[in-house]
């Protein structure tokens, strides 16, 4: 068999067509994990926040009935609260604390499994220096400059904070006649151009026009027409539906 023609496409631009995660589990299976960014882990981190500070104002309140003895308990409960909310939940509860599991993530092995006791607690303890030098410097820093959004902790857990896998759901693509594709395309190839024409409902039309016009040269149309070529070449990737 003749070996397939070199993808006209450069790396860089497949790299901004699908910025997903990709994992090869233990049993050999290819996944697209798609990492939660510094917002929605913001967010998720502060509703935990809110949700153990209540918690320890009840343990406070209550155990302050009883003097010096219900204070020693509430010590104990505030090193509980502190260390272990998060590593249970993570490792009770598929990896979704309750600020994650309302914003729809999850933490998991770098792999795609669920995440451990070893993993979790050492992501958990290393907080401490993600706080460095003082409101999570260090762990915003190593957010924002780590394609998969790692904190130094998830770094040294090997562990990542993705979005929650949604059931499957028949591609809604926009209706328009089927295409052929110029050239022959590769899996990643062909997943990049389905994936623009499921969310392009989802995105800004200068959003959509950037993307599409990306693949003009390659597809060898204009600009203008790029949008309404990768939709008909995804529909006949996809055939009848």
């Amino acid at each position: 068999m003749p070996p397939s023609p070199a993808s006209p496409y450069p790396r860089s631009q497949q790299t901004v067509l699908d910025t997903r995660y990709q994992v090869e589990t233990p049993e050999g299976i290819d996944l697209a994990l798609r990492p939660a960014g510094l917002v929605p882990r913001a967010l998720a981190f502060t509703i935990d926040l809110l949700i153990r500070g209540a918690i320890l104002a009840v343990v406070y309140l209550a155990l302050g009935l009883f003097g010096q003895l219900g204070m020693g308990l509430a010590t104990i409960a505030l090193f509980l609260v502190t260390w272990w909310y998060m590593v249970l939940f993570e490792v009770f509860n598929q990896g979704r604390s309750p600020g994650k599991q309302l914003l729809g993530l999850r933490v998991v092995h770098d792999d795609g499994t669920p995440i451990g006791w070893a993993a979790s607690i050492t992501r958990n303890l290393l907080r401490f220096v993600d706080l460095l030098p003082f409101a999570y410097t260090l762990g915003i820093i190593s957010c924002l400059s780590n394609r998969a959004f790692k904190r130094l902790g998830d770094i040294a857990a090997g562990t990542l904070v993705v979005y929650r896998e949604q059931p499957l759901e028949r591609p809604n693509l926009p209706q328009t006649e089927a295409l052929p594709a110029p050239f022959p395309l590769d899996f990643a190839e062909q997943r990049a151009v389905l994936a623009f024409a499921e969310r392009g409902e989802g995105l800004s039309s200068a959003r959509r026009t950037e993307l599409a016009g990306i693949l003009a040269e390659p597809l060898q149309v204009e600009a203008s027409q790029a949008e309404g070529r990768i939709n008909g070449i995804a529909r006949g990737l996809l055939g009848p539906i």
